[in-house]
């Protein structure tokens, strides 16, 4: 057992190894390099001016992030989720995307976005299951994607529906 969870234990007597939140489960330089990746993620990288140096940053945080890739300034990639979160080669994902993987009553689902998607701005990608957005798929401005988007297929709206061509 860690020190944090020692000192969980300490201060809430009764409750079970189980019980103890996953967060006092770190130890203390992991939770220590949790801090320091949320302050990269949240702050820094969307902020970022240069883009090769935010892709960097988000890279650096762990995220899976293919060649030739854009993630425009103010996106917010769930740093809660960074192992389940993997972005394809040639991506564009433009200004100010939200991508959310974890809930309340959810577990931390997995987001793949495969290559050549483009993602409008402002749209909103909630994984409540596991998701995936297939090959040269586009997603319309301020979308809400809640279900996979097939390959070379166009989601738009809120929720998002599929296109028909």
């Amino acid at each position: 057992m860690g020190v944090l969870a020692y000192l969980y234990k300490k201060t809430h007597p009764g409750v079970d190894d189980e019980n103890i939140p996953y967060w006092y489960k770190r130890s203390i330089i992991g939770e220590i390099w949790h801090l320091i990746r949320k302050g990269i993620c949240q702050n820094i990288a969307p902020n970022c001016v240069l883009t090769p140096v935010r892709i960097g940053l988000y890279r650096l945080c762990g995220f899976k992030i293919g060649k030739g890739t854009f993630i425009g300034m103010k996106c917010y990639l769930d740093d809660l989720c960074i192992n389940e979160i993997e972005i394809g080669n040639n991506v564009i994902i433009s200004y100010g995307v939200y991508f959310a993987c974890h809930g309340p009553n959810q577990g931390h689902n997995r987001l793949v976005i495969k290559d050549g998607v483009y993602i409008g701005m402002r749209a909103s990608v909630i994984v409540p299951n596991d998701l995936e957005i297939g090959e040269n798929a586009v997603i319309g401005a301020m979308a809400l994607v809640n279900k996979s988007v097939p390959a070379g297929k166009t989601a738009v709206g809120v929720p998002c529906r599929i296109l028909e061509k």
